[in-house]
C-alpha cells in the first residue's frame, strides 16, 4: 500500500506548521522547505482549511497556521480524509468487481483486516507525536529552506 501524494503533502504541511507554530507561514515557504511544488500544495492547504486543521488568511501578511492544537490532530482521521480510494484490490468494490473467485476467496477479508490494522495504528498518533523531535525538525526544515532559496 502506498499513500497518495495528497496525503503525504497534507502530513508535511501539518508537520511544518506544527514545528513553526509561532509563525504565520506561506505555501511558498513550505514548498521551498520540502523542495516540492507550491501548485500541488494549494489543493492540500484548501482541503486542510476546510477540515479545520489549519487557519488561513489572505492578503498582505497572510498565510496559514494550525487551526487545532497538535494533540487534537489525529493522524488516522487525517489520512482517512485524504485517501480517496481505500480499495486495495478490485473486490473491495463489489459493484465493479469482475473477480472470478470472489465468492470463495478469503483474500478480501485478510486485506480488510490488514487495512483496519493500518488505520488503527495511525489512530494511536497525533500531530504532537510526529513533531516531538521539534528542534531537530526545525533545523532540518530551516536548512532545506536556506538551500532552496
Amino acid at each position: 500500500m502506498r499513500l497518495t501524494t495528497f496525503s503525504d503533502y497534507s502530513l508535511r504541511v501539518l508537520i511544518y506548521l506544527g514545528v513553526h507554530d509561532d509563525e504565520i507561514t506561506t505555501v511558498g515557504q513550505i514548498a521551498q522547505a520540502y523542495g516540492i511544488s507550491s501548485n500541488h500544495l494549494m489543493k492540500v492547504v484548501h482541503h486542510l482549511a476546510q477540515g479545520g486543521y489549519i487557519e488561513t488568511a489572505r492578503g498582505k501578511g497572510g498565510g496559514m497556521r494550525l487551526g487545532l492544537a497538535p494533540d487534537k490532530i489525529n493522524i488516522g482521521e487525517l489520512v482517512r480524509g485524504t485517501e480517496d480510494n481505500r480499495k486495495l484490490v478490485e473486490c473491495f468494490d463489489r459493484d465493479r468487481s469482475d473477480c472470478r473467485i470472489e465468492s470463495a476467496c478469503v483474500l478480501r477479508g485478510v486485506l480488510g483486516k490488514a487495512l483496519d490494522a493500518f488505520y488503527s495504528s495511525l489512530d494511536a498518533y497525533t500531530l504532537a507525536d510526529l513533531i516531538a523531535p521539534k528542534p531537530r525538525l526545525a533545523n532540518m526544515l530551516v536548512f532545506s529552506h536556506k538551500r532552496a532559496g
